[in-house]
This record gives C-alpha cells, sequence and structure tokens, in this order.
C-alpha cells in the first residue's frame, strides 16, 4: 500500500514562495490501479516525482507497506512520457537498461528483456534503434523497461500524452490487457485524460490548483477486465462524463478566483 499524507512541496524562485502541493493525502491499495487527474499546474507530476522519491516533498510523509520512505527504491519503476530511451542503444539494450544498472548479467538482463518485450509485443525489434520505430512502439519499450526490473510499483507520467489518437487507444488496450494479468503489482498514473483513467483505473484522484490540492478519490465502479461491452455502456460514458463535469467546475472555479473583479 502507498499511503501520502499531508505532503506539501513549496519552491522558492527568485525570493518569492510558491506552493506546489499542500495537504495532498490519499492511499493506493496493494495491485491497486489509481490515476491522479487535474488541471494543469496542478502538482500531478511533481506528486509522482515524489512517490519515486526523485523530488523531496518540503512537509509530509509517504509510506509504503506501511514504512516510511525517503529514498528512490527497487520497488517502484518510472515510464515517462518523453519514452526516455537512449538514442544510441537498440530496443534490447534500452529494454535491459535498468537491469544493467543493477548489476545482472548479460546474458541474463537480455533474456528477461526478452521476455518482456514479449508481453508488450515487440518480439523481433530487439535490434531495432529508437529512431526506426513508431512512437508507440518507443513506449512499449519504456513500459518492458519498467516491468524488467519487476517493480511492486509502477508510476507512469502521461505515458501516451504524446501518441497520436490511434496509438494511444491501442496502447491503453494493451496496458488494460496487460494489467488485468498482473495480480499483486501497483500502479499510479498521471494523465490529463479522463477517459484513460476510467478504462484503466481501480480509483481517480481529482486535484485542484493553486495550490495543488486533492479534491476527490472516486472509485470507478466497473469490474475488470473492461470489455468493450462495459466501455459502450451508458453507465460507463454518464461516469466518464461526471468526472469530466468534475474536472471542469474546478477549472472554472480557479479561473474565477484568478479573474480580477
Amino acid at each position: 500500500m502507498i499511503e501520502l499524507d499531508d505532503i506539501g512541496m513549496t519552491f522558492t524562485r527568485s525570493g518569492k514562495h510558491f506552493d506546489a502541493l499542500d495537504g495532498v493525502s490519499f492511499r493506493v491499495e496493494k495491485g491497486g490501479f489509481t490515476s491522479i487527474v487535474g488541471p494543469s499546474g496542478c502538482g500531478k507530476t511533481t506528486l509522482l516525482k515524489v512517490i519515486a522519491r526523485l523530488a523531496r516533498p518540503t512537509r509530509g510523509e509517504l509510506r509504503i507497506g506501511g514504512r516510511a520512505v525517503a529514498t528512490p527504491g527497487r520497488d517502484r519503476a518510472v515510464v515517462f512520457q518523453n519514452f526516455a530511451l537512449l538514442p544510441w542503444a537498440d530496443v534490447l539494450t534500452n529494454a535491459a537498461f535498468g537491469l544493467e544498472a543493477r548489476g545482472v548479467g548479460r546474458a541474463e538482463r537480455e533474456e528477461i528483456a526478452r521476455r518482456h518485450l514479449a508481453r508488450v509485443g515487440l518480439t523481433g525489434f530487439e535490434r531495432h534503434f529508437p529512431h526506426q520505430l513508431s512512437g508507440g512502439m518507443q513506449q512499449r519499450v519504456g513500459i518492458a523497461r519498467a516491468l524488467a526490473v519487476e517493480p511492486d510499483i509502477l508510476l507512469m507520467d502521461e505515458p501516451f500524452g504524446s501518441l497520436d489518437a490511434l496509438t494511444r487507444k491501442v496502447m491503453q488496450e494493451d496496458l488494460a490487457a496487460l494489467w488485468d494479468a498482473e495480480a499483486d503489482r501497483t500502479a499510479v498514473m498521471v494523465t490529463h485524460s479522463m477517459d484513460e483513467a476510467v478504462l484503466l483505473s481501480d480509483s481517480v484522484v481529482l486535484m485542484n490548483t493553486r495550490p495543488g490540492r486533492v479534491e476527490d478519490v472516486v472509485v470507478v465502479p466497473f469490474d475488470r477486465p473492461r470489455t468493450a461491452e462495459v466501455v459502450r455502456s451508458a453507465e460507463y460514458r454518464d461516469f466518464a462524463g461526471y468526472l469530466w463535469e468534475r474536472l471542469e467546475q474546478m477549472h472554472r472555479e480557479d479561473l474565477a478566483r484568478t479573474v480580477p473583479t
């Protein structure tokens, strides 16, 4: 279980203090998939970095499995929006990079990397280089690289945000199918897409801005797997619409606070 307790993050710029996060508290159950959504600038990516411990909060506590966490760990892996692949390395080397950093021998790490590349549909592309791949294929390499280190927690920052609409839909469906087979792994994903959040998540954290804070944590009321029949249902559309309305209302309230009267 991931627990965030009263997380705050204050930055200082040109002598002025800026609260990026304030009083953020929620929990993610072990094996759960949680999405974080909210307006631009509400601190979603900063919060993900706090969980990865790539950023240290000004106040508050992060607990994983009941224990306070202050440093990055092997239990967490991150998938970035911009793929973050090594351009001079082939697909196999990229997928095995995290294992290499952990000192795993070449034969073993390549075997593990091949297995995870197969899981994301990239068998046969092991010796290709990133520039020879489409955006969707590059992101599959990033996911394979993250899964290859067998993390307990997968953290994803807008993993499909830079893809075209069709590729994004395929990748969403592929990740959903992959996740349904992952019984004990936990995921936290930052996304701007409410439809993506509803398709993939067990719960959705709604954040607001100025400062970044949690307005609500909403449980997604649909069983897994999310079949085509479920996704096409009126109940599914109504729920996604309800979350969009909540987000739009927060955005309107934020604009009202910033427009001079």
